[in-house]
């Protein structure tokens, strides 16, 4: 099992980072939350690292926070529940918010994450009602790096937001009635998928 990988990050896009270690390049599929704090690239990181097999497949799963890492696990333990929809979760909500819904009962809030619909958020707030102290964390470190221009922030958002399971279409048409009031990277494809949600 591989615990964790350093190496220098080649590469950063919503969902996922290429990172070299010691000339072998891995590709590893982050949430959205590990991209928005990761520095710019070419730079020194650290990911803690999960690995699924399925069907003679190897795909390797990458996070800043051990926390991050271990509320994926817990999310893979819920019934119905992939890597993809875990990371989904962990890509609209904080561990912070996804522990008040889960106490809440928030099933509104838990439906809003793409690709879980009403039926899977009763199960989530059900199976992890037992389960939300070991998800309490406390906040993630923000990186620093230079702040990408409109025109990336814009490229970024539409491939993150496609990649949690949105219509490209409805992306686009989304992010440019809100472009002009967002002008940083995690505040629009915050306000997207408020609009998306509705």
């Amino acid at each position: 099992m591989i615990a964790s990988l350093t190496g220098q990050l080649v590469s950063k896009t919503p969902g996922r980072a290429l990172i070299d270690n010691h000339g072998i390049a891995y590709e590893l599929w982050i949430p959205l939350s590990t991209f928005f704090h990761l520095p710019e690239p070419p730079s020194t990181v650290t990911l803690y690292t999960y690995l699924t097999l399925k069907n003679d497949a190897a795909q390797l799963y990458g996070f800043l926070s051990q926390q991050e890492k271990h509320a994926f696990t817990i999310l893979l333990n819920v019934t119905g529940v992939g890597p993809k929809s875990a990371l989904a979760v962990l890509s609209t909500l904080s561990i912070r918010e996804l522990v008040t819904a889960v106490l809440d009962n928030d099933i509104a809030r838990l439906s809003a994450v793409p690709g879980i619909g009403k039926k899977s958020a009763s199960r989530l707030a059900l199976e992890l009602n037992d389960k939300v102290e070991l998800l309490v964390t406390a906040d993630q470190p923000h990186a620093t790096g230079s702040k990408p221009d409109g025109d990336e922030i814009l490229a970024d958002a539409q491939s993150a937001l496609v990649n949690l399971g949105y219509k490209p279409a409805e992306v686009k048409k989304t992010l440019q009635a809100l472009r002009s009031d967002h002008h940083d990277l995690q505040d629009l494809i915050n306000a997207a998928l408020k609009a998306l949600a509705k």
